[in-house]
């Protein structure tokens, strides 16, 4: 009786705790729960803002020096009689960039589903520090409108590609978008290095100490040591990019010369002296290439969570895939030179480069091999979640191959800059960790909002949005090996590209047709939360912790204790029981053995 009343107390505490205002639950709130939703909302507003600029830019290089109604409308003076300038075009591709591989992937991954899940599915009543994960989510927010205001900087937003390579970065008189555009760039940049650091070291230590009796390390989810794991490359890698940022505004207005050495403008010398732009590629990529792994590793976690619940069975070679996790995050960080080959290397520290990329194929390899091994056979269950999942697995494989002949040095050289890493990088990285995040919303949506969305909605945006894809991406790989630069505003200048100009009309048509129905996930999104099916308490009937918190959100998460865990995180199909599932909390029958594969 008294066990029940402190139970009660304890609910009717959280509610009370948590109604208080409006603006302490749904503004400044400390509930992990609540900030996954802005982090979620606030990814997708900037992802709309994203993909309209990649239309804009596509637009214009399928049809260069056209008038575009369009372009008047959004661009103003960048787009005199509808024609686009060329100094916007390069302004474009650099914060399109910037947007997708920070403000996107890496807050809409980590951000929402590290948030989220962490909390749930190790059995703890919220994030380490409540405060920090809020200040978190506002120093991205702050950092977003900081990146979105440079848009309408008088001399245009940062044009140095979103590498932002010196000196067209370091020089502020260099073009329009070296100026006032680019010092927001990297204020903004500044406030989300701070933002992700802050959230990272709160996901670690959450994970290390807030785990509920019973779970262990070894019984982790996937979805968790990703998240884990993805943490830990971002505390190690992220400050070099924050140095090279200062380095850069210290060169930019404090008349340093780090990054610049013997420039000249038209005939004048200037000043700098000693510095290197090799150093700023160096600490850029240093970060660069663990950034596609921060990026890649969480939507990694939620296919393989995804895949074992929809195929009824589990997870294939789980100590496999926890290790290639851990050996993916060692060597993503001395991989980096392999962006470098045309820099000037010396040809024996590219060959260790080639080395140490053609190396990090194999653990990507066994997470591969292991997901399709995982649905061989099995029950499977093809709703929208999965269908994401499988289209994941697709991506990565046709984008990563491509990746084995970029990290060879000797292949790189050939290819370079051209719209066959366009192709490599959008396939490995932006599709596949796109795919990542729509099937985990799909699959947690209940989770964070309590209603199910449509499904029929849901299977024509992945069939629609996956034959796009591969439509806008795959022709890429031939323009790319047939020599076009990217980057170019126009190639009508090259009569030697003027074959190449209708495999660019197919592109973009594809991306217009692939962005707007976009539209569909959007409605669907926004209107199941208002009008979906009401969610049951564990829809999926998966094994994972977060499914026995009650579907009504609290805070606190359970309502009484926390349950303890028995058993690994994927008992699916198990012999020996009525049912194909069997939850983390059920404690284990007598004589039954606990699997660990």
């Amino acid at each position: 009786m008294s066990a029940h009343a402190d139970t009660h107390g304890h609910e009717d505490h959280g509610h009370h705790h948590h109604k208080e205002t409006f603006v302490t639950k749904y503004i400044f709130s400390t509930d992990h729960k609540m900030i996954s939703k802005q982090y979620l909302i606030t990814g997708t507003i900037m992802g709309v803002i994203g993909i309209i600029m990649s239309l804009m830019f596509r637009l214009q290089i399928a049809w260069p020096e056209e008038p575009n109604v369009l372009f008047e409308a959004l661009l103003g003076k960048w787009a005199p009689e509808g024609v686009m300038d060329a100094d916007i075009y390069l302004a474009l591709v650099t914060i399109h960039g910037t947007i997708m591989v920070f403000f996107v992937l890496t807050a809409g991954l980590s951000g929402t589903f590290s948030n989220l899940l962490i909390p749930l599915q190790i059995g703890a009543r919220d994030m380490a520090s409540g405060f920090l994960n809020m200040v978190s989510y506002w120093l991205f927010f702050l950092s977003s409108i900081v990146m979105i205001s440079s848009l309408f900087v008088e001399a245009g937003p940062a044009a140095a590609g979103w590498t932002i390579y010196p000196p067209l970065s370091a020089l502020p008189m260099a073009q329009g978008g070296s100026g006032m555009g680019m010092t927001l760039w990297l204020v903004s940049m500044a406030l989300f290095i701070a933002s992700s650091l802050l959230g990272s070291l709160n996901y670690v230590v959450t994970v290390l100490n807030l785990r509920t009796k019973g779970m262990s390390m070894t019984r982790l989810p996937l979805t968790i040591w990703a998240f884990f794991v993805t943490a830990i490359i971002g505390i190690v890698s992220f400050p070099v990019l924050l140095s090279a940022a200062l380095l850069l505004i210290m060169d930019r207005s404090f008349g340093t010369s780090f990054f610049l050495s013997d420039i000249f403008i038209q005939g004048e010398v200037l000043h700098y002296q000693g510095g290197s732009p090799v150093l700023f590629e160096h600490l850029f990529w240093f970060l660069g290439h663990p950034e596609v792994y921060i990026v890649i590793l969480p939507a990694m976690g939620l296919v393989s969570e995804i895949m074992a619940a929809n195929s009824r069975k589990p997870i294939f070679g789980y100590r496999a895939m926890i290790a290639s996790i851990l050996a993916i995050a060692f060597l993503s960080t001395i991989v980096w030179g392999h962006h470098m080959f045309i820099s000037g290397m010396n040809p024996f520290l590219g060959s260790v480069f080639t080395f140490t990329t053609l190396l990090i194929a194999i653990p990507s390899a066994v997470k591969a091999f292991n997901w399709i091994t995982t649905i061989w056979k099995g029950n499977i269950q093809m709703n929208v979640a999965m269908l994401f999942s499988i289209g994941f697995v697709s991506t990565f494989i046709t984008g990563g191959l491509t990746g084995i002949i970029l990290g060879d040095s000797a292949l790189d050289i050939n290819v370079h800059d051209t719209y066959f890493v366009i192709a490599h990088f959008h396939l490995v990285m932006g599709i596949s960790a796109l795919y990542g995040m729509f099937a985990g919303v799909y699959h947690w949506y209940p989770k964070m909002f309590g209603r199910m969305m449509n499904k029929n909605l849901g299977y024509i945006h992945f069939w629609v949005t996956a034959v796009c894809a591969y439509g806008v991406f795959f022709p890429m790989h031939f323009i790319g090996m047939a020599g076009l630069p990217r980057r170019y505003y126009t190639n009508s200048n090259f009569p030697l590209f003027d074959d190449l100009a209708d495999v660019n009309k197919v592109i973009t048509i594809f991306a217009l047709i692939g962005g707007a129905f976009q539209i569909v996930f959007l409605y669907n999104f926004f209107a199941s939360m208002f009008f979906g099916k009401k969610a049951t308490q564990n829809p999926w009937r998966s094994t994972t912790l977060e499914w026995t918190t009650p579907v009504e959100h609290i805070h606190g998460n359970w309502p009484g204790e926390i349950p303890t865990v028995h058993r690994w995180a994927y008992d699916y199909s198990k012999p020996g029981h009525d049912v194909d599932f069997v939850p983390q909390n059920v404690p284990l029958k007598e004589g039954e053995e606990e699997l660990q594969h």
